[in-house]
């Protein structure tokens, strides 16, 4: 009888879907005391490979999608002039990708849940791999648009399952380590993409930055089939489900889709379109809104929603999501501002631009290891708290750029925010998951990974709008006093011309170019004091965020790996 009842309690759960190193566990009487497969707390699993080789298979595939998003932005101009299309209409490339983005990362933890994790992450790293070749063969603009909205609905469950399943398989204690291994991804991809994306276009061609995904994901596909399995826990839910029915709540997909999708071009267009001045941007802002407001409502009146709403009654998920939104809005923002500002101001290439991102992208990459192992140790919040003051003295050094601003200065503004950068990433994700359980692993990471990407959008979209409206308002100001009435004006101008009048040029044609030469630096020096209103703001509200941190529950340390 003894026998039967082990072997009735290990049928259970298929032998497929066991982890390697777990063997149905014994009963110790009929009664059911002891411990089974069902009942066995989650830190009794193990994983059934090593969980450093999980973690680096994972990332990989989150690092090419990454790399990705932002490799593309440089091949703009190329797409667009062999495509035959304009740069306006090319910008849908990214837009287009972003949306279908938005939509499936807070969806990814219900997929994962009805069809498993593992099937899910896989199902999504092929999808991002066939749609990548489909791009780079794409003939015209609305082909590649379309295949960038596959790219992107493969690409938006990566980074979240991968997420979930380095919080499955560590433990509190050994997260912040596995979680520098994903910010080496995450953090770094955006800064070395412009770089390679540049040599590419410049050396190659535009259908390169999407060839060079396939071999990285094949690769993945490989490892992932050999290396990952679902944890206990989450084959349990599926069971539940396939008990249950495989029920489609498709009410709540659409309202999802309808309310990210929609903020998504908004965000990413209303700068471009002028904001709420455009009928377009205004309709899709409503129905974002409409959207937004019925889904919530919805969610929270359904048994099993898409996406479980009620985690923000955890005080520290509430502060931790603040904080990532924040961390997302403060490096895209960022990361746009400085190359853009050196682009159009300064005459750089996109490739030179570039450079400027990499040192510190590479500083990022060494100092993470070392932030994860010093969260085994230290209280994150405090490690936050500096992370945020040293971002925030960062912004206020980077307040000082001029338009004699050298290559080897723009670097060094960069590298000291990456200092920053890379305080901030792996403690914000590892108190994340505080007081979380197990089961809420998925729906944990797509949420988080929602609020970053939400938070990059609107930091490069609000930035992109200061920078638009400071700018007018200084070259107001200083038009104020450049005017042809200005004894200092008149001056200048018979200096400049002086100097035009030896080159051949009659006198006045030598005073028009003088005048046209006084504009364009007063443009220069607007759109200058525009960068530098900029990056105080930022400094301040990075400023402001330190308080926030110490709302954030105390990290749990030295608890054993849990089940994956």
């Amino acid at each position: 009888m003894a026998a039967l009842k082990d072997n009735t309690a290990a049928a259970k759960i298929p032998a497929d879907r066991l982890p390697a190193n777990r063997a149905p566990a014994k009963r110790s009487d009929s009664s059911g005391n002891g411990s089974n497969q069902s009942s066995a707390p989650p830190s009794q699993a193990k994983p059934g490979h090593n969980p450093w080789a999980i973690a680096m298979t994972v990332t990989l595939a989150t690092f090419m999608e990454v790399l990705d998003t932002s490799i593309a932005n440089v091949a703009l101009p190329h797409i667009a002039g062999a495509l035959s299309a304009s740069v306006d209409e090319s910008t849908w490339v990214l837009t287009s990708y972003l949306v279908s983005n938005a939509i499936v990362l807070p969806m990814s933890a219900w997929f994962s849940t009805r069809i498993g994790r593992k099937r899910f992450y896989m199902s999504c790293v092929a999808l991002f791999t066939v749609s990548s070749f489909l791009c780079g063969i794409a003939p015209s603009l609305g082909m590649l648009i379309f295949f960038r909205v596959l790219q992107g609905a493969g690409g938006g469950g990566l980074q979240p399952s991968e997420q979930s399943i380095l919080a499955d398989t560590f433990s509190p204690a050994q997260r912040g380590m596995a979680f520098a291994i994903y910010g080496m991804a995450v953090v770094a991809a955006p800064a070395i993409g412009p770089t390679l994306g540049g040599w590419i276009t410049d050396n190659y061609e535009w259908r390169w930055i999407f060839f060079i995904n396939i071999p990285v994901g094949i690769i993945s596909l490989i490892l992932t089939h050999r290396m990952i399995q679902d944890p206990p826990h989450l084959v349990r839910e599926q069971q539940r489900a396939r008990r249950h029915g495989m029920r489609v709540d498709f009410i709540g997909l659409a309202l999802l889709a309808l309310a990210f999708g929609p903020l998504q071009v908004v965000l990413d267009k209303g700068e471009e379109d002028n904001w709420f001045q455009s009928h377009f941007i205004v309709a899709f802002a409503v129905i974002a809104a409409a959207a937004f407001v019925i889904g919530i409502i919805w969610d929270l009146y359904q048994e099993h929603p898409i996406v479980n709403l009620r985690l923000y009654k955890n005080r520290n998920f509430v502060v931790a999501s603040m904080l990532m939104f924040a961390f997302g809005f403060m490096l895209y923002g960022t990361t746009v501002l400085l190359p853009e500002f050196v682009q159009l101001l300064m005459g750089y290439t996109a490739e030179l631009a570039g450079t400027i991102l990499s040192p510190g992208a590479l500083l990022i990459i060494a100092l993470m290891p070392l932030v994860g192992a010093l969260i085994a140790r230290v209280d994150a919040r405090w490690i936050l708290g500096f992370g945020f003051l040293l971002l925030s003295l960062s912004l206020f050094h980077m307040s000082g750029i001029d338009l004699q601003l050298s290559w080897w200065n723009a670097m060094m503004l960069r590298t000291y925010q990456s200092l920053a950068i890379a305080f901030l990433f792996v403690p914000i994700n590892t108190v994340t998951y505080t007081g979380v359980k197990p089961e809420q692993n998925n729906q944990v990471s797509g949420l988080i990974n929602l609020m970053r990407n939400i938070g990059a959008s609107t930091g490069i979209s609000l930035t992109g709008a200061m920078i638009t409206e400071r700018g007018q308002f200084h070259q107001a100001q200083l038009a104020q006093s450049a005017t042809s009435y200005s004894s200092h004006m008149q001056a200048a101008i018979q200096n400049l011309a002086g100097q035009l009048g030896p080159a051949g040029l009659s006198t006045p044609d030598a005073t028009h170019q003088a005048y046209g030469r006084i504009y364009a630096a007063l443009v220069g020096q607007a759109q200058t004091l525009a960068y530098i209103d900029t990056f105080w703001v930022m400094a301040i509200g990075t400023l402001c965020l330190i308080p926030l941190v110490f709302c954030l529950a105390r990290p749990e340390r030295g608890k054993a790996v849990t089940a994956h």
